[in-house]
C-alpha cells in the first residue's frame, strides 16, 4: 500500500507594507572588482575574507528560496560577477529556474572586462541580455574613471556578446565635468550598435577621497539638454528596474534614465538586494538588513531562511534618503556600492 505524505503548503508570495509584491532580486557574488571606478570605490579597498561570503551553493540556496515566493528576476552583481570564482556554475545551476518556467530572467550586470571569455556560456545558460557599465568612449578618460581598466578589452566583450546572441544595454554614471560632454555620442554609438542606453545619477554610497558634488550632474538637466536637439518620447517599456525610457526618433533607439536623486522611483520598487555575505538589503539607500548568511547556516531546512525572509519583507522601508549637496558631504549610507552590488 502507498501512503502518501502531505504535500507542504505553498509558500506565499513577498508583498512589503506599501502593497508591492517583490519579484526582483539582485545578487552581489563578489564584493571584488577588477576596476576601481572613483565615484563606486577607493582605490585602496580591503576586500572581505573569504569565510565571509556565502558559498556558490548557498548562494543559489537562498536564490531559489526567492524564487519559490514569487521572484522572477535574478540579476548577478558585484563587484565584478565575473571574477568570482566558478561563478559559471552558478549561473547554469541557476539557470533550472528557467527551464521550469518558475523564473523569467536570469541576466548580470558587468564592467565587460570578462565578456570575452564568458558571452558564449552565458548564452547557453539562458541568459538573455546584459548590462554593462560604460561612462566613456575615450581610453584615457576610461582609464582615469577606473583607475586601470582598458577600454580595447571591454570593446572586445561587448564583440563576444553580440557575436553570442546576447542583447547588451549599456548602463553610463554622468559625471559633470568627465563625461557631460559625451553623452550625445555615446547615445549615438550604443544606438548604432543597436544597444539601448540608461543614464544614472551618481549615489551618496561609502566614503571616497573626494566630494561627490563636484561631479554630481542631475539627470533632469541631461534630458533639458538632450531635448535641445533629440526628439524624446517617453514610452512604457520596463525591464523590471528603476529606469524610465523615452525614444529617441533620431535613431529609433531607448534611453533610460535612472534617478534616485531627482526623481525618486520608489513608489513601485520591486526589489531587495542580497550581498555576496548574505545580507539583505531591503532599500539600497537604507542600512537596515537582515542576516540571510546565519539562517542558512543555521539549519538544513530553508524553514527559518524563509522566516527570515519574511520579517525582512515587513520592514522594507517606503523609499530611501539619498541627498546630495554641500551640506550632507557624507555618503547617505556607509558601504560603497561594491558592496551592496552595482
Amino acid at each position: 500500500m502507498t501512503i502518501e505524505l502531505p504535500r507542504t503548503a505553498a509558500r506565499a508570495p513577498l508583498v512589503d507594507p506599501f502593497a508591492r509584491h517583490i519579484t526582483y532580486l539582485r545578487i552581489s557574488v563578489t564584493d571584488r572588482c577588477d576596476f576601481r571606478c572613483h565615484y563606486c570605490m577607493a582605490e585602496n579597498m580591503t576586500f572581505l575574507p573569504k569565510a565571509e561570503l556565502l558559498t556558490l551553493e548557498e548562494i543559489d540556496r537562498v536564490a531559489s528560496a526567492f524564487v519559490e515566493r514569487g521572484v522572477r528576476k535574478l540579476r548577478l552583481t558585484g563587484g565584478e560577477p565575473l571574477v568570482r570564482r566558478n561563478i559559471m556554475s552558478l549561473i547554469r545551476t541557476l539557470s533550472r529556474h528557467l527551464d521550469s518556467g518558475a523564473m523569467d530572467e536570469l541576466t548580470i550586470t558587468t564592467n565587460g572586462s570578462q565578456l570575452a571569455r564568458f558571452a558564449g556560456e552565458l548564452a547557453d545558460c539562458g541568459v538573455k541580455r546584459i548590462n554593462v557599465s560604460l561612462d566613456t568612449l575615450d581610453p584615457d578618460k576610461f582609464r582615469a574613471i577606473t583607475r586601470w581598466g582598458d577600454l580595447a578589452k571591454v570593446m572586445a566583450g561587448l564583440d563576444a556578446a553580440q557575436d553570442a546572441g546576447l542583447r547588451v544595454k549599456i548602463n553610463a554614471v554622468a559625471l559633470k565635468g568627465v563625461n557631460e560632454d559625451e553623452i550625445d555620442g555615446l547615445i549615438r554609438w550604443s544606438h548604432g550598435r543597436n544597444m539601448d542606453i540608461t543614464f544614472i545619477e551618481t549615489m551618496p554610497m561609502g566614503e571616497i577621497e573626494f566630494d561627490r558634488t563636484d561631479n554630481y550632474l542631475p539627470l533632469s538637466e541631461v534630458r533639458r539638454r538632450l531635448e535641445q536637439h533629440w526628439t524624446l518620447t517617453d514610452i512604457p517599456y520596463k525591464t523590471g528596474g528603476p529606469a524610465r525610457y523615452v525614444e529617441a526618433a533620431e535613431t529609433g533607439g531607448r534611453i533610460g534614465f535612472i534617478t534616485p536623486m531627482t526623481h525618486n522611483f520608489c513608489e513601485s520598487c520591486n526589489r531587495v538586494r542580497l550581498t555576496c555575505t548574505g545580507t539583505l538589503y531591503m532599500c539600497l539607500g537604507q542600512d537596515d538588513a537582515a542576516d540571510l548568511r546565519a539562517a542558512v547556516r543555521a539549519s538544513e531546512s530553508d524553514d527559518l531562511l524563509h522566516a527570515t525572509i519574511d520579517e525582512a519583507i515587513a520592514r522594507k522601508p517606503k523609499g530611501h534618503d539619498f541627498v546630495i549637496d554641500r551640506r550632507n558631504a557624507r555618503p547617505a549610507v556607509a558601504r560603497h556600492m561594491n558592496v551592496t552590488g552595482g
